[in-house]
């Protein structure tokens, strides 16, 4: 069967002599996909401007000078001859970037299938789920480097990075973002009700928030719980982006070259399944 044939999809699209053209290719139809998402965004960035500055600002008072002059003048060599501050820096930025990830793969995704169904109105037009896919998907992405840089910047301005490797900590920020974003926007496209996204948050990303060694060593952990937070991808991210930013990478580069592949691998497994449930959903 043709694609114009598809039930639910539009015929194939025509010039104003009414001759039929050719549709677009997969990848100029993604990029039309994610062109969508950018345009979106550029209607409603301004809001968004303020709290992406003011998050990593509050966190770092807070956390990083606020509880850290406690925690450095406790003369604890735990964390070597780094500030507090300097220590969880990274590990906030990792961390940010994987819960706006999140944001990004649970209400925009319900939206796009059951609220608005935007999804549904672009499946009508000659893109393919595929493309749908890539441009939500790419998007998170975009805007997980966009929030990862601007908390590389506070950090830079707070004086907290003590090498050059902070901007490698960008791209380790999107690739923890995408190692999420997948599995849950793959999970999202099959729920109907707010339920899971708060299931999601309360026992998901709010305990690893806390457990991943973002603000404290994992081996501060009970040991049995240890094991467990190896596991997480968050963890990855945080060692990774905490080491580049320390300057300390090479101490251990088998380590992190683990951790890279642990990241890359969950990215692309939740990547692939977010591709394989759009399509179920819309060709159902």
């Amino acid at each position: 069967m043709a694609l114009a044939e598809v039930p639910g999809r539009a015929p194939a699209p025509a010039n104003l002599r009414g001759e039929a053209v050719p549709h677009p290719s997969e990848l100029r139809a993604a990029l039309v996909a994610y062109e969508h998402q950018v345009l979106l965004y550029l209607r409603t960035w301004r809001g968004s401007v303020f709290g992406s500055f003011a998050q990593p600002v509050l966190f770092l008072l807070a956390m990083g000078v606020g509880l850290g002059s406690y925690v450095d003048a406790s003369g604890s060599d735990v964390l070597g001859d780094v500030s507090y501050l300097q220590w969880l820096a990274p590990a906030l930025l990792a961390s940010t970037v994987m819960q706006g990830a999140a944001f990004e793969a649970t209400f925009p995704v319900m939206a796009g299938f059951h609220w608005i169904r935007r999804y549904h109105a672009m499946y009508a037009t000659p893109l393919t789920p595929f493309a749908i896919a890539f441009g939500q998907i790419a998007w998170v992405a975009t805007r997980a480097t966009m929030v990862g840089a601007i908390f590389a910047l506070v950090i830079v301005l707070f004086g907290a990075a003590r090498s050059a490797g902070i901007l490698l900590a960008i791209p380790v920020g999107t690739l923890t973002a995408l190692a999420f974003a997948g599995p849950i926007a793959a999970f999202m496209s099959t729920q109907r009700d707010t339920n899971a996204f708060n299931s999601i948050w309360r026992f998901g990303i709010t305990p690893l928030f806390l457990f991943s060694g973002t603000f404290f060593p994992i081996e501060s952990l009970p040991e049995q719980l240890q094991p467990i937070a190896w596991i997480l991808p968050l963890w990855h991210g945080v060692d990774l982006a905490r080491a580049l930013t320390l300057g300390t990478v090479g101490d251990d580069p088998l380590v992190h070259v683990a951790h890279v592949a642990i990241l890359a691998t969950a990215a692309v497994i939740g990547v692939v399944a977010m591709f394989v449930m759009f399509r179920r959903q819309l060709e159902r």
